[in-house]
């Protein structure tokens, strides 16, 4: 399938209610919605929401076009002015030249070899995490294991990011993360959008939470600025890297909007991934077994180390696969700066268009038995034949992830390290159901027992 220029023809247009259009079916599912109507109306068609018309992108092809052959043309859609609202103009949120020159000040801290120096702080945090699980498994305890992966990953980026420093702070970090989340999707999907002066229980809640995460990244700053000392966190790197024309280093503003991205992107992603793999693993035990016998050959009885991770290959493509089942940005938006053709189709200056990882990474078309989980798709020889936007789970082109590699390193060691030591069983036989906030959620968690291995 290609994308051509020449005779456009108009979208297809999903017909929905003759007042809310097709707002009540995308707020009960998105996802659904997609699937449904992909089914009758193909790769590419338009719906309407009351508050903003889109295009529903659903194939590879049309999305290489958009993120990486025509991407000028493409600025983040109306989600990311929610997100703004305490992202600020951070990596994930801003635009054209002041991105540029975001990502450029940002890229160095995220070099794969600099990333190697923080796995001795997310090590560090996993074991702690191991500990509590053994505490658990001896006790027999119940737990939310999606909230105890929350909670790991925070402490992880939180030591990556600000070292020590905000210890005293992670509960409140926590909670105010947990708010700051929630107002994204409510207000996003928002039906009849109420501005942010009019207070509402929910923009007062968000803005205390806001207040209190810029009042704790800040105060860190601020006392990194007064006492620089010998730091080895991203905060440092972040703040000693300069412009190469001009020399320039990032401002304080500029230091808070990104602190807050990475805090944001760097542990809501990783823990609603994992809390899927260790879903999954309850029914799939042969994979278990086999990722546990890849860690003991690999790493004999020493603990999970750095150099240990190249070589969990098959780890990685345990991961590769999860990521391709539930992604946890399961979509992403873009708007249109002046008219393009997608597929033969008109897209107008000013369309909002919608891609959906999940349903493109689940395509039959691409994807033999597309919702099984088969970790082996993930060869080094069927990557290589693999169409390269059949699979984005960090998104493509110019402005891919800048913090894959510090997710996909940390998943490895947290699986790595715990499933040395134990099996996670559900104690409930209810599947977990997905929710679709701005990440992929699992809808109140997944209840679990830690299981000691013989």
């Amino acid at each position: 399938m290609e994308t051509t220029t020449t005779s456009p023809k108009p979208l297809p247009i999903v017909k929905g209610h003759w007042l809310f259009k097709n707002a009540l079916e995308i707020k009960a599912g998105m996802i659904e919605f997609v699937q449904k109507y992909s089914k009758s109306y193909g790769d590419i068609f338009f719906v309407n929401t009351l508050k903003e018309e889109m295009v529903i992108i659903n194939h590879p092809d049309y999305a290489k076009h958009i993120f990486q052959d025509n991407n000028k043309n493409y600025i983040k859609s109306f989600a990311y002015q929610v997100l703004r609202l305490f992202l600020g103009n951070g990596l994930l949120t801003s635009e054209g030249d002041f991105w540029l020159r975001q990502r450029r000040l940002a890229q160095p801290a995220f070099h794969r070899e600099r990333l190697q120096k923080l796995t001795e702080s997310m090590i560090e945090s996993t074991d702690k995490f191991v500990d509590k699980m053994n505490e658990n498994a001896k006790n027999g305890a119940e737990f939310n294991m999606a909230h105890e992966l929350n909670g790991l990953t925070l402490d992880i980026v939180s030591k990556a990011l600000f070292s020590s420093d905000i210890s005293e702070s992670m509960e409140k970090v926590r909670t105010s993360m947990d708010i700051a989340n929630d107002f994204a999707f409510k207000k996003i999907f928002e039906i009849v959008p109420k501005p942010m002066w009019v207070p509402t229980t929910l923009h007062q809640e968000f803005k205390k939470a806001n207040s209190n995460l810029e009042g704790i990244i800040n105060k860190v700053v601020e006392s990194r600025r007064k006492n620089p000392g010998q730091y080895h966190d991203l905060l440092a790197m972040l703040m000693e890297t300069k412009d190469e024309d001009t020399g320039e280093t990032m401002n304080d503003r500029q230091l808070r909007d990104e602190a807050m991205t990475i805090f944001l992107a760097g542990h809501e992603t990783t823990a609603v991934a994992l809390s899927w793999f260790y879903y999954v693993m309850t029914t799939r035990r042969d994979i278990e077994e086999k990722i546990r016998k890849e860690v003991s050959e690999v790493c004999g009885d020493s603990p999970v180390a750095v150099q240990h991770l190249p070589q969990l290959k098959y780890t990685r493509m345990v991961i590769d696969e999860l990521l391709r089942l539930f992604p946890p940005a399961w979509i992403i938006g873009r708007k249109a700066l002046t008219d393009d053709v997608i597929g033969g189709y008109r897209i107008t200056k000013d369309s909002n268009v919608l891609v959906l990882p999940f349903q493109i990474h689940r395509l039959p078309e691409f994807w033999e038995n597309p919702n099984e989980f088969i970790p082996e798709r993930f060869t080094p020889e069927k990557v290589k034949e693999m169409h390269k936007f059949a699979y984005f789970p960090f998104g493509g082109g110019p402005r891919q992830c800048i913090g894959n590699n510090f997710a996909l390193m940390e998943m490895q060691v947290i699986i790595a390290s715990t499933l040395r030591n134990f099996s996670f069983e559900r104690t409930t036989t209810e599947d977990p159901e997905m929710e679709q906030l701005v990440t992929l959620r699992m809808k109140n968690g997944i209840k679990m027992k830690a299981v000691a291995n013989a």
